[in-house]
């Protein structure tokens, strides 16, 4: 039920693209799966040995690359080098808006795709220092975000940056459409 209400939601907007040749394009996937009935996003904890970005927590994703054909392709391919997530085992529901990093001049384009759970990830420890999940519900309340920092801590991890940005767009459409539908 909720995989196609975010489906049709995201079926229905139009994306808002950013187009500069002075942004590094890059792509990241969230990873949403259901366990025991509950909706869960999976995030990654970037490692102190990146060039960029260390110690964050982000979506699974990176840096387009000359040999990706697109975008989607540029996440799935990531996702996979970072926790071995296979681009087959990934069901893709749409996209949200480019998001520009403020520092390091990458324009992000995120895809929301459904992933099987439990799933044998397999952690790259070179650019990945771990992973772990949230549940949507936990999102989705405002008592979750701190507006004065434009964060989310969920058991002592911190969400913030481009990832909180991206997070908020996401729960903010379901949000919408969950009151258009009461």
């Amino acid at each position: 039920m909720v995989k196609q209400q975010i489906a049709d939601l995201l079926a229905r907007r139009k994306k808002r693209r950013i187009e500069s040749s002075d942004l590094i394009a890059s792509a990241v996937l969230i990873p949403v799966f259901s366990d025991q009935g509950q909706y869960h996003l999976l995030f990654t904890e970037r490692s102190d040995e990146v060039d960029f970005h260390k110690g964050q927590v982000c979506f699974p994703g990176g840096k387009q690359e000359p040999a990706d054909a697109s975008l989607l392709e540029t996440a799935l391919r990531e996702t996979e080098e970072e926790i071995s997530l296979k681009a087959s085992d990934v069901e893709i529901l749409g996209e949200l808006d480019d998001m520009p990093t403020i520092t390091t001049n990458y324009i992000i384009s995120p895809f929301v795709g459904l992933i099987p759970h439990p799933y044998p990830f397999r952690v790259d420890r070179r650019e990945i220092r771990q992973i772990f999940s949230v549940p949507l519900t936990f999102l989705a309340d405002d008592a979750n975000f701190r507006e004065d920092t434009w964060s989310y801590e969920y058991r002592g991890h911190i969400i913030w940056g481009a990832t909180a940005r991206i997070l908020r767009q996401f729960v903010e459409l379901l949000r919408t459409e969950s009151g258009a539908r009461s």
